[in-house]
C-alpha cells in the first residue's frame, strides 16, 4: 500500500497565507483601475494590498516543486497520470463547466448560447478569471517527471548556477527583454526549482538576506506602484507580474521565513491553518462564486465598511471562512468531492 507523505506544517502555513492572498487579490480587483475615480485612500488600499500579495500563485507553484520534485518513489506513468495529474485536471474541467454555466447568466436570464460560447473558447480563454492558473500549472505536470532525475544528478555548484539562471530570466521578464526563454512554461518551472531548492536545504544562514531582499521588494512594489500612478494618472501593473524578479524574491523570502518560524505556531490556530491548507484547492476554485455579488460595487458591500482599508481585509476573511465551509460540505458528496480535492 502506498504511504501518504506526512504533513509538513510550514508547507501548510504557506498554503494558508497564499489562499488568503489570492482571495484578497480578487476582493480588491474592482478598484485597481479606478485611480482618480474613487477617493485616493480607497484606491491606495486596493493597490497597496494588491502590490504586497502578488506572490500568492508563485508560492503555490513553489510548494508543488518542493513536494513533487523531492519524491524518492520510482516514476510510474500510470500512477502519475491517474493519481497526480487527475487531481488537477478533473477539478479544472469540472469547474470550467460550472463557471461556463454561471457565465451564461446575462441580463434577462440564462443564455445557453453564452455558456456554449464560453465552453468553445475554454481551450484558450479561461471560463472565469481565476482559472487561468490551470493553463500554466497543468503543463508543469509534464515537466516535473523529467526534472526529478535531472536535479538529482546535478552537483551543488550546478544547482546554484541554475538558480542564478532563473533569477536572470525573471529579471529579463521584469525589464521586458524579449527572448524565447521567457515563455510561461520555462519561467514557472523556475518556481518549481526554487521551491525544491529551498525545501531540501537549511536556509537559516541566508534568512537575513532573504528577508532584506523580500522586504525591499515589498516596499518597492507599494511605493513604486503608487509613484507610477501619480506620474501617469492611471494604475500600472509594472510591479505586479508573477514572472518577475521582485515576485520571485518575495516568494523565496516567505518560503524561508515559514520554514524557519512556522513551527512556533501552536494550539487551535495551528489546527485551523492545517484545515485551510487541506482544502486550499477547493477554496481557490470556489471563492469567486461568493464574490460575484460582492464585486458588483452597486451592491454596497465595500461601502458598508466606510473604507477599503477595512472592507478588503474583512471581506477576504469572511469569504475565506465561507469558502472553507462550502468546500468541507462538498467533499462529503460522492462524485462532487473530486472537484474539490
Amino acid at each position: 500500500m502506498a504511504t501518504q507523505r506526512p504533513s509538513i506544517f510550514y508547507i501548510d502555513f504557506l498554503r494558508f497565507i497564499a489562499a488568503i492572498a489570492v482571495i484578497a487579490i480578487h476582493v480588491l480587483g474592482p478598484f485597481r483601475f479606478l485611480y482618480g475615480e474613487i477617493p485616493e485612500s480607497d484606491w491606495l488600499a486596493a493597490m497597496g494590498i494588491n502590490s504586497i500579495t502578488r506572490w500568492a500563485v508563485p508560492v503555490f507553484m513553489m510548494i508543488s516543486g518542493a513536494l513533487l520534485l523531492s519524491t524518492e518513489r520510482p516514476f510510474n506513468c500510470e500512477h502519475y497520470l491517474t493519481k497526480r495529474l487527475s487531481k488537477v485536471a478533473i477539478p479544472f474541467i469540472g469547474w470550467t463547466l460550472i463557471y461556463a454555466i454561471v457565465a451564461g447568466f446575462v441580463a434577462g436570464g440564462w443564455s445557453a448560447a453564452q455558456t456554449l460560447s464560453v465552453i468553445q473558447n475554454s481551450p484558450n480563454d479561461p471560463a472565469w478569471y481565476h482559472l487561468w492558473f490551470f493553463y500554466d500549472f497543468i503543463p508543469l505536470y509534464f515537466v516535473i517527471p523529467f526534472l526529478i532525475p535531472l536535479l538529482k544528478k546535478l552537483t551543488p555548484e550546478l544547482i546554484k548556477l541554475l538558480i542564478v539562471t532563473c533569477l536572470v530570466m525573471f529579471s529579463m521578464k521584469w525589464l521586458k527583454v524579449e527572448s524565447f526563454l521567457l515563455q510561461n512554461l520555462i519561467l514557472y518551472t523556475g518556481y518549481l526549482i526554487l521551491g525544491w531548492y529551498l525545501f531540501n536545504r537549511d536556509n537559516k544562514v541566508q534568512l537575513k538576506h532573504w528577508v532584506i531582499a523580500g522586504c525591499t521588494m515589498l516596499l518597492l512594489n507599494f511605493f513604486g506602484s503608487w509613484e507610477l500612478a501619480v506620474k501617469s494618472g492611471q494604475y500600472s501593473s509594472f510591479f505586479m507580474g508573477y514572472k518577475t524578479l521582485n515576485t520571485m524574491l518575495i516568494g523565496g523570502m516567505l518560503f524561508v521565513v515559514a520554514q524557519t518560524y512556522a513551527d512556533n505556531i501552536k494550539g487551535p490556530f495551528r489546527a485551523f491553518i492545517s484545515q485551510i491548507s487541506k482544502y486550499s484547492l477547493g477554496i481557490y476554485l470556489l471563492h469567486p462564486l461568493l464574490l460575484i455579488p460582492v464585486r458588483a460595487l452597486d451592491n454596497g458591500f465595500y461601502s458598508f465598511f466606510g473604507s477599503n482599508w477595512l472592507a478588503i481585509p474583512v471581506i477576504t476573511i469572511v469569504v475565506l471562512l465561507l469558502s472553507l465551509a462550502c468546500t468541507m460540505l462538498l467533499v462529503k458528496i460522492p462524485l462532487i468531492k473530486r472537484l474539490v480535492p
